[in-house]
């Protein structure tokens, strides 16, 4: 008995440090326009990240953009670049940077900051009085990003 509750403290405790790696959208650190360190300290998976990029309840990502490696997934967009090469085009740290918070980025973009969870505009409220509450999570969850960046550096 003694051995479970030790194993099982264990267990806890290492869920509370994986948890405490991952960095909040607030406490994002950004350097010269990049993000150069992993948001959860774990390697993103490509796979994964194939998910997030054509997945319509996720990232969305083709919606928009055209990824010649997802290519049977329908309705690729034509509204942002193509992302074939984006390994080539870009590090690691500016895909996460541009995931996180496009604006900072490539301030006249169109595309929706995936991590970031304030300075919204919310004109609801002057008009309508029936915004929706200011605290919301992020689009993307730290991991997803990782994965997505993961997946986006596999194409070169």
């Amino acid at each position: 008995m003694k051995r479970r509750v030790f194993t099982l403290v264990l267990w806890v405790a290492g869920l509370g440090v994986a948890h405490a790696d991952t960095v909040a959208p607030g406490d994002v650190v950004w350097q010269d326009g990049t993000i150069p360190q992993s948001l959860t300290g774990v390697a993103g998976d490509p796979a994964e990240g194939a998910k997030v990029l054509s997945s319509k309840s996720i990232g969305n990502c083709i919606a928009c953009h055209e990824v010649t490696a997802l290519a049977d997934v329908p309705f690729h967009g034509e509204v942002g670049p193509l992302l074939d090469g984006a390994g080539d085009r870009w590090t690691e740290a500016e895909l996460r940077a541009i995931l996180v918070n496009s604006k900072e980025v490539f301030p006249d973009s169109v595309m929706p900051s995936f991590y970031r969870v304030d300075g919204f505009i919310r004109p609801g409220k002057a008009y309508t009085g029936k915004a929706a509450d200011d605290t919301f999570g992020p689009l993307l969850t730290a991991q997803q990003i990782e994965d997505a960046v993961a997946f986006l550096m596999t194409l070169d």
